[in-house]
């Protein structure tokens, strides 16, 4: 199954599951209802922003959205793989994503290009970072930190944050923390 295919597969299914008609979803993310019938029906480009969007809007982990649940014992997953989530300044691919008691971890490898600014209004968990290359400031949009390589911080996901490179290009890991619902 495509990236696209089961991102659609998972936004119907939590739709359903919600008793949400696809108008009520729309209202609720933000987003076209034209934008989420494509969405649902496997085609479609979408941006970070309408992912996060419609983790917030349907309560669930980004993860939830865009992983086909198998669970393998070995895990292996090769970047040229994963379809890339991008915005006007962030590349995100979720690599993998764990279900730790009640907590879901979601990996993925970040890169922040120059020039542009990565916002957040905010949503639930913690936000881990680690920056394996460049120069980063992230964080609370009122007091965001600067990171160099090998670089860490961790800051709640809940207030308003963003992402924005000090010079060149960043590569970092991100790690999403959330409560299980």
């Amino acid at each position: 199954m495509s990236a696209g295919q089961v991102l659609g597969a998972n936004i119907r299914a939590f739709r359903e599951q919600r008793g949400l008609s696809l108008s009520e979803l729309a209202r609720r993310s933000s987003i076209a209802k034209g934008t989420l019938s494509q969405l649902e029906s496997g085609a479609g480009n979408p941006t970070i922003e309408t992912v996060f969007s419609l983790s917030n809007a349907l309560d669930v982990p980004v993860s939830e959205l865009v992983t086909e649940r198998q669970p393998p014992e070995v895990v292996l997953v090769r970047a040229r793989d994963v379809e890339v989530l991008s915005s006007n300044a962030v590349d995100l691919r979720l690599m993998r994503r764990m279900d730790i008691a009640d907590t879901v971890i979601e990996i993925y490898d970040q890169r922040v290009r120059p020039g542009a600014v990565q916002t957040s209004e905010g949503h639930p968990g913690k936000e881990h970072v680690l920056v394996v290359s460049g120069h980063l400031k992230v964080g609370p949009t009122d007091n965001p930190f600067e990171l160099g390589p090998g670089d860490y911080v961790c800051f709640p996901g809940s207030a308003p944050h963003s992402y924005e490179t000090v010079e060149g290009e960043v590569s970092s890991v991100l790690v999403l923390e959330y409560p299980k619902h």
